[in-house]
């Protein structure tokens, strides 16, 4: 075993950042052995084991593939035994079958560390079936292969509804495992107090990712015995024999306190230790579409995208008109319906109509379903008092001046069905921020005109995650959140999200 001193630990793992007093003897985490292998019932417990991240993401994947395998084979069968017969069918469908599950693997569907990630799976799912169609066109169009047209265009597509519906009911029961202490990755953090409280506050508070915090590491023991709740299990010269001793599955590393060549050995050792290795820049609220790793001179630096490419601007216009359009013409008897109620059950029209801010700034007017009584405008003023301010917003539960149509047309969001028209004309798009008054607006503070970088949406993170029970802070968190990060594989999530929101009916007042 491989030995040192504390100076000579300082100088090979990155001078300051394993002074602080420590549990163990320092190692240096460049040798071959970094740490003493040893006994625990956290590292060597059958029972614990059984429940752990590993053998849980082991399942999920194994019941992913078989799910998805069965669904592709059920369909094609379904779509091509009336034309080709049921052999053939079975035959041709297998093929399909085997082609759609390996380019979901390799699109990272099934990765262990992508269990129960909603928007992974539904972006490898996605881009699986985009990539199946072009695959079986080329097939059909350039070589000339019999391709049935009819699994392309119904198969495939409703091959990727049902994996989605089968897909979300397996993450459900995964979250519901992780909410009782199964499935989770061992986590240690490191880093001082302060960064490492903040980080183990926001991961208890969402335990269905998967994480759960065993421990502390902070620079120097005797400070501290408790972090944010949590206990401090040594230094941070402790983590790696720390990670050995819990079992743990990942070290998170927040703050200053390891950084440059220390990191890089820090590496070195968890990957003899079998972990891995988490970074928590200082970046908040940016995903991974927006970041790209450049290695360049020896570092690896961070590029954060500013700017949206224009590519996907344009793709996210045509879904939304096509989508609005469709909409639109499908929902128009019920439009129509829910119109005419509105008209002869309360004076007013059955449209109400009123200035909005959209995108930038710019001021347009926005259709819904008149759910008050015509002098709601008026008698606002005297509510003021009486209801709820959250930050710009005024909420009432209980609004006197919704009518009793209005109500069961705001519980299931009939009444912004109009919307549609302003999603056609391109004043909204089917997901964004909610579209402010002129007056909320004006009361912004700096950081929220940044939720007017994007059009106003239809629906969005605030609709599929509260609706009205979101305060004004989580709310403005969730808009700049969808500013920073859309993509069109969310907005197609946050669509799917929308439904299941709408028809349970809650936050809707």
């Amino acid at each position: 075993m491989t030995l040192t001193t504390g100076r000579e630990a300082e100088l090979d793992d990155g001078v300051a950042e394993r002074r602080g007093r420590a549990l163990e003897p320092r190692r240096s985490w460049a040798s071959s052995e970094p740490f003493v292998r040893r006994p625990t019932r956290e590292n060597s417990d059958p029972a614990i084991r059984s429940v752990a991240w590993a053998a849980v993401s082991r399942r999920y994947s194994l019941v992913a593939v078989l799910l998805d395998m069965l669904v592709a084979l059920l369909v094609g069968v379904s779509v091509m035994g009336p034309a080709y017969g049921l052999l053939t069918a079975a035959r041709l469908a297998c093929g399909g079958a085997a082609l759609f599950v390996a380019l979901v693997g390799v699109s990272g569907g099934y990765r262990r560390s992508a269990a129960g990630d909603g928007p992974g799976e539904f972006q490898a799912l996605l881009r699986a079936t985009a990539a199946t169609v072009l695959i079986l066109m080329t097939m059909g169009y350039v070589l000339r292969v019999p391709v049935p047209r009819g699994y392309v265009l119904i198969g495939v597509p409703v091959t990727l509804v049902i994996c989605w519906v089968g897909r979300h009911m397996e993450r459900r029961h995964l979250h519901r495992l992780r909410m009782q202490g199964e499935g989770t990755m061992r986590t240690v953090v490191v880093g001082d107090e302060v960064s490492a409280a903040g980080v183990v506050r926001n991961i208890a508070a969402v335990p269905h990712h998967g994480y759960r915090i065993d421990g502390v590491c902070v620079p120097s023991v005797g400070t501290a015995t408790t972090v944010a709740g949590v206990p401090v299990l040594g230094a941070v010269a402790d983590v790696v024999q720390v990670t050995v001793d819990r079992g743990a599955d990942v070290v998170l590393v927040t703050g200053t306190c390891l950084s440059g060549d220390a990191l890089r050995r820090l590496s070195w050792a968890l990957s003899r230790a079998g972990a891995q290795l988490v970074v928590v820049p200082d970046i908040v609220e940016v995903g991974a579409p927006r970041l790209t790793v450049r290695p360049t001179a020896g570092l690896s630096l961070l590029e954060v995208q500013v700017a949206s490419p224009r590519p996907r601007l344009v793709i996210k216009q045509v879904l939304d008109v096509t989508l609005a359009g469709l909409a639109l013409l499908v929902l128009a008897p019920m439009l129509g319906l829910a119109a005419l109620l509105v008209a002869v059950t309360s004076p007013g029209g059955a449209i109400y109509r009123q200035v909005r801010v959209g995108q930038d700034g710019t001021q347009f007017v926005m259709y819904k379903l008149r759910t008050m009584y015509r002098d709601a405008d008026e008698r606002r003023a005297a509510l003021l008092a009486s209801g709820t301010h959250d930050g710009v917003l005024f909420k009432m539960s209980d609004d006197p001046r919704v009518t009793p149509v209005g109500r069961v047309l705001r519980r299931f969001s009939i009444d912004e069905l109009p919307q549609l028209v302003n999603i056609i004309k391109g004043d909204m798009a089917l997901v964004g921020p909610r579209p402010p008054l002129l007056e909320e607006v004006e009361a912004y503070h700096d950081s929220v005109h940044r939720r007017l970088h994007v059009k106003p949406g239809l629906t969005g993170l605030w609709q599929v995650s509260g609706r009205s029970d979101l305060d004004w802070e989580e709310s403005v968190r969730l808009d700049l959140r969808y500013v920073d990060n859309w993509s069109v594989s969310m907005d197609l999530l946050i669509l799917w999200k929308t439904g299941r929101a709408v028809l349970s009916g809650a936050g809707a007042y």
